[in-house]
């Protein structure tokens, strides 16, 4: 009696042990939205370096193209652009006049459906072509993206000087 106690009770407690161990590592296995989160963050990650490359660049037709086409563009005491041909415009009068030198640091990126937002922030330099006066440059920024057809584009961008 006493080994058939013992048996049983190891089956319970080991049928225990591996239910609950196989629980855990389904806990642990992220769901199919958190894979599609994560994936659509890496995205909108890729687009935010592809507009640092075009700053760093001076590529006003690159920053024209990671925008949505009613994109609009608000850089701090300057006016705002509204859509592809103003926001091109807009870049290529910056880049004419200073060069960047930056790196963004992104603090968060938020997916909802078919719309994002990240705020970062980004630090480097800044040089006045006519004098070649350097200076440092630390803005904070909040990007909003629109996903149309499957891609995502920048629909929205403000940034101002952290002093």
């Amino acid at each position: 009696m006493t080994k058939l106690t013992l048996a049983l009770i190891s089956v319970v407690f080991l049928g225990f042990n591996f239910r609950h161990l196989t629980q855990s590592k389904q806990a642990e296995q992220p769901t199919k939205m958190e894979i599609m989160d994560r994936l659509e963050k890496e995205k909108i990650q890729i687009l935010i370096d592809t507009y640092k490359t075009s700053l760093n660049s001076s590529d006003a037709a690159l920053a024209q193209s990671v925008y949505t086409k009613d994109g609009v563009f608000v850089p701090q005491g300057r006016p705002s652009s509204t859509g592809s041909s103003d926001i091109f415009k807009s870049h290529e009068d910056i880049f004419n006049r200073v060069r960047y030198d930056i790196e963004f640091f992104i603090e968060e990126i938020v997916v909802e459906d078919n719309i994002a937002f990240a705020t970062t922030s980004s630090k480097g330099t800044s040089t006045i072509l006519a004098s070649g006066e350097s200076a440092i440059e630390e803005n904070r920024e909040i990007f909003i993206f629109e996903k149309l057809n499957d891609q995502w584009g920048i629909a929205r961008y403000m940034f101002n000087n952290q002093e």
